[in-house]
């Protein structure tokens, strides 16, 4: 079969234990594992909102990941265009996707390529989102405590 590389993209901000598990587990599947760490303005684009930790420190963070051989920034907004300069042959994504109209159209696409989507399962308990809303709140209480 050959080498198994793999790509696993996601914004990473306010990384935990749910970033971690994903790449540990994509790295397990793979002999080499490109992490994607999406922009600024993709994620702003994706998400309505731009993350908390900047890209350059993103990149850093996951970059310095033992189970990580590569980080490389994601401004491609379409997935086969970063096939196209990567050429990775597993794609990894959390099981939010499975199911959806746009993971159907990804694994899709992949395939005609000949890329494996590999879905692993969403850390429930802990999301950048709930993260975000933490902040949120604890910055809204500190503003009308002044």
């Amino acid at each position: 079969m050959g080498i198994r590389i793999g790509y696993a993209p996601g914004a990473f901000d306010l990384f935990h234990i749910g970033h971690l598990n994903i790449l540990k587990h994509a790295k397990a599947q793979c002999d080499y594992l490109v992490a994607g760490v999406v922009s600024d303005e993709l994620c702003e684009i994706r998400k309505g909102q731009v993350p908390v930790v900047p890209l350059p420190e993103r990149l850093e963070i996951v970059a310095g990941l033992a189970c990580v051989d590569r980080a490389v920034p994601e401004i491609l907004p379409d997935k086969l265009d970063t096939w196209r300069q990567l050429r990775f042959n597993v794609f990894f994504k959390g099981d939010d996707w499975k199911g959806t109209a746009a993971g159907t159209d990804l694994e899709k696409a992949f395939e005609a390529v000949g890329v494996e989507v590999v879905y692993f399962p969403y850390t429930v308990h802990t999301s950048s989102t709930r993260l975000r809303r933490s902040l949120d709140l604890l910055n809204a209480t500190a503003g009308s405590a002044i």
